[in-house]
């Protein structure tokens, strides 16, 4: 697994959106906005290299910070503008994000680099860390993190049960798990359908745009043995956490799991 993730870190952007025609990145909104963070989030995006959760993340928190900015300056009608531009620009520049932080947690040392490289790239630095680790021994003190999230990582992980164990470790009691990923599509024909594209088309696109016909072969095969929606939310349960629930989207193609460490 590790080598098939060093194969296509280079080129992992441009393959998500051939494979899902773009839809990845709504997929990944709305991970974020069902997180909807809140300034002063800590937050561990697990197998994250990429930094596509991150970004979004701290995209969020600013908006959010941006809007508190600006209801708190409409209160303080009586200040000069003098007063008014000095507490815009010091509350813009200096704490933008309201102490909120991500960390970026990844196995593989390439997809890290390609995170990297695009923060540099976009802009990003404020609030943002990059940690090389396992899935199933994170490198992190217990009750740590506000939010955990893993998006199209944990089917990868050779224990998903140490996996969750470790989510539920780091997070803070009344700490929040999210994870996205490649589910099951429960009606018949779209599974049928849905089947000739991933086997069909998938490892072709793999060939034509990565030069690697056999990582993305096993990405489409991970992807059919992994738990379907009601055995995953299992165990989670199983983890230790509470109120788990699931929302498919299209159709079950992916789904986003949520639950709660209280």
């Amino acid at each position: 697994v590790y080598q098939v993730f060093e194969n296509v870190a280079k080129k992992y952007d441009v393959m998500n959106d051939s494979m899902t025609l773009g839809i990845h990145r709504v997929w990944k909104d709305i991970l974020v906005h069902k997180m909807n963070p809140c300034p002063g989030i800590l937050l561990l995006d697990v197998a994250g290299g990429t930094g596509d959760i991150a970004f979004r993340f701290i995209n969020y928190v600013r908006s959010v910070r941006q809007r508190q900015l600006q209801r708190k300056l409409k209160h303080h009608q009586n200040l000069s503008w003098q007063e008014i531009f000095e507490s815009y620009q010091n509350d813009k520049f200096n704490n933008s994000l309201g102490d909120s932080q991500v960390v970026v947690c990844d196995i593989n040392r390439e997809m890290l680099k390609v995170g990297k490289q695009k923060a540099q790239h976009l802009g990003y630095s404020e609030g943002l860390s990059w940690v090389l680790g396992n899935a199933e021994e994170l490198p992190f003190d217990d009750d740590k993190f506000d939010v955990y999230t893993i998006a199209f990582g944990i089917r990868n992980v050779t224990r998903i049960d140490l996996a969750l164990q470790e989510a539920y470790r780091v997070l803070k009691p009344g700490g929040r798990f999210l994870c996205l990923e490649f589910s099951h599509v429960s009606n018949p024909l779209l599974s049928r359908l849905y089947d000739l594209y991933s086997f069909q088309v998938i490892p072709v696109l793999g060939e034509v745009i990565a030069g690697d016909w056999r990582s993305y072969q096993y990405l489409v095969e991970s992807i059919r043995q992994f738990p379907p929606q009601e055995e995953l939310k299992a165990m989670i349960e199983d983890a230790g956490f509470f109120k788990v629930d699931y929302e498919n989207l299209n159709f079950g193609i992916v789904a986003i799991h949520s639950g709660f460490k209280l």
